[in-house]
This record gives C-alpha cells, sequence and structure tokens, in this order.
C-alpha cells in the first residue's frame, strides 16, 4: 500500500540513534521516495547526518504537530506517518499513541510493521479520514501452503542473508548487493521478509507473522512470486530474519527451506563475541557457525531432475562485516584478519558499496 513515490513521516521516537529504530534507519538510508521529517523528540532540531552517518538532511522534530507545518507542497499523494520503530516483541510503544492520533486527525495515513494491530485500535480507527488507510502489514497471507521445495527449479541464482545475530545488517547487505547490480544492469530482486523490507520494495512476506507450519511455505511463494519471468542471470536476494545463535530466533531455518538458495551470504558485526541482548549466550567461532549453517541448508532438498541442473547443497560463499561501530582503520584490519581467518571473501557493503561483495558472490556461486 506503501508506494515508492508516497512522501512519508518516520516516527522515531527514542529510536533515531539505536538499533530500537532500525526500520526507520533503513528508511532513511534507502527509501527512494521523501521522507519530509522525522519526530523523535530526544533529538529535534539536530542533525540527520550527525546523528546517523545517513547522507540525507532531514528535519527532526519532537512531534507530529510540528511536523505538519513541513508537509504543505508534499503534493498529490497522502502522506504516510510511518511507524520506524522495531522494539523487542513488536509491540508498539505507549508514547507513540498521541503522535498517531493527530496524524490522522491531520489527514494523513499510517503504515506499520509491529504487531499491535493500529487499524483494530478504535481510537485510531475514529480518526481516520475518508480516503485514507491504516497499513498492519505484519499480517499472515491467505492462501497459505505447506512448502515442497519447488524455488529449486528456479532459473538463476538464489542469495540468502544469515547472520551470527538479529539487526547485524541482513538487509542492508542485500539491498546494497541489488544496488550494485543495478549499476551493471543486473536482473536483481530483493524478497524482503521483516517490515522495513517490505515497506521499501512494497511486497514480501512478513516472517514473524505466519504461523510455524506455514513460515516456509510462506517464504516459497514469496520467492516465486519475485522469480516470475526470471532468467538464467536473474539474482533473487532473500531478506534474512534471525539467526541461529539467537535463543529467541526460528526465522532461518524456513528462510533456508521456502527460498532453497544457490548460495548463502552470513552478515556478522565485526568485534561481537556475544548475542547482543542476551550477553550471557557466546557466538561460537565464525568457522563453527558456518560449517553448521551448510550442514543444515544440505538437508531437505531435492535430486536435481535435469543432469545439468545445480544439484551441489548451497555453500557460504562470502561475509558481509558490518564494521559501523569501528574507524576507517580499524574496519580495513577486521575484514582482512576476517577473511583470513574464514578464507573466504569478505566486504563491509555498507560502508563501501556492494560490488566486491557482489564480484565475490557471482564468482562463486557459478
Amino acid at each position: 500500500m506503501l508506494s515508492a513515490e508516497a512522501p512519508v513521516v518516520l516516527l522515531q521516537h527514542h529510536g533515531l540513534d539505536n538499533p530500537g529504530g532500525k526500520t526507520g534507519l533503513t528508511l532513511l538510508r534507502y527509501r527512494p521516495g521523501p521522507i519530509l521529517a522525522v519526530v523523535d523528540p530526544d533529538h529535534a532540531g539536530a542533525s540527520l547526518r550527525q546523528i546517523t552517518g545517513i547522507k540525507r538532511d532531514v528535519a527532526i522534530v519532537a512531534s507530529m504537530a510540528e511536523a505538519l507545518p513541513l508537509l504543505v507542497n508534499a503534493g498529490a499523494l497522502p502522506v504516510v506517518a510511518v511507524v520506524g520503530l522495531a522494539p523487542a516483541g513488536g509491540r508498539l510503544p505507549p508514547r507513540v499513541h498521541a503522535d498517531l492520533e493527530s496524524a490522522l486527525a491531520a489527514g494523513l495515513c499510517l503504515a506499520s510493521g509491529l504487531h499491535t494491530r493500529l487499524g483494530a485500535d478504535p481510537a485510531l480507527a475514529a480518526l481516520l479520514q475518508p480516503g485514507r488507510w491504516i497499513w498492519d502489514l505484519r499480517q499472515e497471507p491467505a492462501d497459505l501452503a505447506v512448502a515442497t521445495a519447488r524455488a529449486s527449479g528456479l532459473p538463476g541464482r538464489r542469495w540468502l542473508a544469515v547472520g551470527s545475530d538479529m539487526a547485524v545488517g541482513k538487509m542492508s547487505a542485500c539491498l546494497e548487493l541489488q544496488a550494485a547490480a543495478a549499476i551493471r544492469g543486473l536482473d536483481a530482486r530483493f524478497v524482503g521478509t521483516g517490515q522495513a523490507g517490505i515497506l521499501i520494495s512494497g511486497q514480501g512476506v512478513a516472517l514473524d507473522a505466519v504461523r510455524v507450519d506455514y513460515a516456509a511455505g510462506a517464504v516459497e511463494h514469496a520467492v516465486l512470486e519475485a522469480a516470475q519471468g526470471a532468467g538464467a542471470d536473474t539474482l533473487v536476494l532473500v531478506e534474512g530474519q534471525g539467526s541461529f545463535c539467537h535463543p529467541g530466533s526460528t526465522a532461518t531455518l524456513p528462510l533456508l527451506r521456502g527460498s532453497q538458495p544457490t548460495a548463502l551470504l552470513l552478515v556478522h558485526r565485526a568485534g561481537q563475541a556475544t548475542i547482543r541482548n542476551h550477553p550471557q549466550i557466546f557466538l561460537p567461532p565464525l568457522e563453527q557457525l558456518i560449517a553448521t549453517l551448510e550442514a543444515v541448508a544440505a538437508l531437505a532438498r531435492p535430486f536435481a531432475a535435469d543432469p545439468g541442473a545445480r544439484s551441489e547443497p548451497p555453500r557460504v560463499r562470502a561475509i558481509a562485516l558490518n564494521t559501523g561501530d569501528l574507524g576507517a582503520t580499524e574496519a580495513a584490519e577486521a575484514i582482512a584478519t576476517t577473511a583470513a581467518r574464514t578464507g573466504l571473501p569478505c566486504h563491509d557493503p555498507v560502508r563501501d558499496g556492494g560490488g566486491d561483495l557482489l564480484d565475490a558472490l557471482l564468482a562463486a556461486d557459478c
């Protein structure tokens, strides 16, 4: 429901400088359409570039009331207030509710990827203006089916981003790869599996809203839909979710089953030794994690009916290293160390662009 051209106001309450606001931060970095204002009372009046490092000039205001005067010349399309927060558990923080009410009263639409259904809130529904809408995108698709490994028969390459933890940059790596592919004229298609990816691309599946029996099938359907008309050179980039290493995550397995990837991209934050929100849980050595990922990915794959088709199980072909917390020199050292340690190509696509990572994956997945 959110077109690429629609003007947007981001609700980033207390999430502009931390992973709790990763949805909005991702939209600020990658959404091509206009973003008219960011609401975050913690940083009202400050520079977006200085706070986030994102090269985009957007006013930061303390409330929706302060944002409204900035929307006067937005154009013909309705302005959409987008909840840019990704709190643990996916519930709407109470502090955001007043600004949602202000947005609806002013004639804006709402878009949210949280588990809290804004459209089911009587107070919000009563304020919805004619011709406007509330989009709760985190919903289970209709007509679900159990996966049957149909994606394995698709032409082209399917690359799945898998992470050592949540919020390490799996979606960003895929979007940087897609941008690098576009520069070279390659057919690269992104499959969003979380709220930010769907808000940016306008399609995909909110995986954590799907019942576990149908999760792989929902991924399979999204991949097949994205790959319609694909050829032998098409790249399908599947956004990863969660991590095998996280005690609360179940998403990686249905992503593997549903997408039937031809290659895996491991995404890791430089220097991270434990799960970010569970410091008592240590991450395994990357070599051990890679071996585990490859062993699991080798299961539940059909034999190739065509002797000339790809039949070998997917391997981790490269590492996208998140060096956002490091300076340039430290980042270069971390990338070199990780490459030497694992024997795999290693790049930071957000810091350096996705070109080198794209080259590495194309060379390995052939």
